[in-house]
């Protein structure tokens, strides 16, 4: 089935498996960065979900996702600067990021799309390509399961993600001290973490996209080392137990596909290829 995007007006189209077509070449590439440069990274999401379920991308899926730790995410930033073929866009480089989005999204030069975002608006404008199809990458740290610990300091950015996107999608303020302030809560919540030696591990505090009563976090162990598995006419690592990660990624029934009439592309309103 064509999963259609976009209608041109020459009567010719653009499809879901045209994006992905591009995402794959984009995926390759960026894994061989992170090959040359001994960077563990891991699909993630919808992606890691594709790679178990279909051999590869959901169908109707319309961009892909990676996640890596924070300490290789860092070095994975400096990696990226040294290369020319895409443009990337992260708060360490870029203050106007939105730091409650994706910790990186990296994207194909000559390409555009418009996401569906409302109120998570990216405002790293003005460079070349900077709007195209995108890989988004996704920062992990240290977790815990003690919520005595954990609690406080995911409540703290959820209190803060409130005022972050008021001034930024409201009043089109570009808040750095918020950003700063967010930014500070899950890298100290995650080097108390480490220092206290935690097994798990899972989203930093920046991605506050799920009930703090119920967060993404992970034995360590069902994650390292990475397993490879096909996707397409290739192989990505995913989680070294994958079904222990996408029944708390996902949801239990992940192997289940949702009913036909939601199975639609759901991050594009409007594409150039």
């Amino acid at each position: 089935m064509d999963y259609i995007l976009k209608e041109n007006s020459d009567g010719s189209v653009v499809t879901v498996h045209d994006v992905q077509v591009v995402l794959l070449e984009m995926m390759k590439d960026i894994g061989e960065l992170c090959r040359e440069n001994n960077i563990p990274y891991f699909l993630s999401g919808g992606s890691a979900l594709g790679a178990v379920r279909h051999g590869g991308f959901i169908p109707w899926d319309d961009d892909a996702d990676f996640f890596m730790m924070k300490e290789d995410f860092l070095r994975f930033v400096e990696v990226m600067k040294k290369q020319d073929k895409y443009v990337f866009q992260c708060w360490y480089t870029d203050k106007r990021y939105n730091v409650l989005i994706p910790g990186m999204k990296i994207r194909k030069k000559g390409t555009y799309i418009q996401e569906v975002n409302t109120l998570l608006s990216n405002r790293c404008t003005g460079y070349d390509g900077c709007d195209g199809i995108f890989i988004d990458v996704f920062v992990w740290d240290y977790a815990t399961t003690n919520k005595w610990i954990d609690l406080p300091f995911r409540l703290a950015n959820y209190v803060l993600m409130v005022p972050e996107i008021i001034a930024d999608n409201v009043f089109h303020i570009n808040p750095v001290h918020i950003k700063s302030a967010i930014m500070k809560v899950a890298d100290k919540y995650s080097r108390i973490c480490e220092k206290q030696k935690s097994r798990y591990v899972g989203f930093d505090l920046t991605w506050v996209w799920k009930t703090p009563f119920k967060p993404f976090i992970f034995k360590k162990d069902d994650i390292f080392p990475p397993h490879y598995i096909r996707f397409e006419d290739t192989e990505f690592p995913i989680a070294n137990h994958p079904h222990e990660y996408l029944c708390t990624a996902i949801a239990p029934s992940y192997m289940t596909p949702p009913p036909e009439e939601k199975r639609v592309a759901k991050h594009i309103t409007e594409i150039r290829l």
